[in-house]
Parts: C-alpha cells; structure tokens; sequence
C-alpha cells in the first residue's frame, strides 16, 4: 500500500501563517508615517511631572520642530491634559518633533567627530612612551572574554 502524496507545487505555507485573528498591543510611542526629508523624534517636555523648558528650548535651537495632530491623523492620539502644546501630539510628557533630515544628518556627522577627535586624544593620551611608569610594549586593541573556572 502506497500512500497518496499532494504534489509538491499544490503545497501552501497558509498552515504556518499566522493566524489573521492575531492580536498586537498597540504601542504607547507610534511612529508617524515617514515623510521624504524629515526625520521624527520624540521630546520631553516634562521630567517627574515638572516642565522641562531648558531641554524644549534645546531641542527647537537644534532644528526640531512641533508636529501638529492633524498633520498625522493615522496616530489617532490624545494630547496630555493641560499640554503646553495645544494642537501638537504629545504623550506623557513626550512631544512628536520633525527636523529636516539633512541638517540632522550634519548634526549626526558633527558627534561623530567628536566621538573620533575624543578616541584619537586618548589613543595619544595612552600610546606616549615618554613616561618610564608605564611603558607599553605591545598595545592591544582587542577585547576577550574569558570564563573563570571550569566545569
């Protein structure tokens, strides 16, 4: 007795599909539809339920900009109560901003070098042979692990 097999091509992947009455919770942060040009960003406004003006007033010397609700229906979001920022989407202390992509990209570029000028400095700072305390041979550039003990 041979047993009868479906062929190959008629096989579906619908049994390990997921099911489409699958439930995801919905994110307390959304991200709004991407928009060419822009990148988004959420800002706080508030820190343990006090205003955090400095930071607000940072953030829109940087570029960044206050997104209004009714530019990005598709968050379907109530604004904080009492919100300095009637008209914009803000969410627990959390304000939706927009900068323009090229200039936060120039911001991006401009902590890089700071990260590469700070690395190089302790790189000089560190590799000197001038100081007999603590000569260095062989600088090593690389990280192990290591575990202790055997089993």
């Amino acid at each position: 007795m041979t047993e009868e097999r479906t062929p190959r091509e008629n096989e579906t992947r619908d049994a390990s599909a997921r099911p489409s009455d699958s439930w995801i919770p919905a994110s307390i942060l959304p991200d709004p539809k991407p928009q060419d040009g822009w990148v988004f960003r959420w800002v706080r406004t508030k820190t343990l339920g006090e205003s955090d003006n400095v930071h607000v007033s940072r953030m829109f010397r940087e570029g960044w900009q206050p997104v209004k609700a009714e530019d990005h229906p598709e968050l379907m979001l109530a604004s904080d109560v009492g919100s300095q920022f009637e008209g914009n989407i803000e969410v627990g202390g959390l304000l939706l901003c927009k900068a323009d992509k090229a200039r936060m990209d120039a911001r991006t570029k401009h902590f890089e070098q700071i990260a590469d000028n700070q690395m190089h400095s302790v790189d000089n700072n560190f590799l000197r042979e001038n100081d007999p305390r603590m000569p260095l041979l062989n600088p090593e550039r690389s990280t192990r692990v290591s575990s202790f003990g055997k089993d």
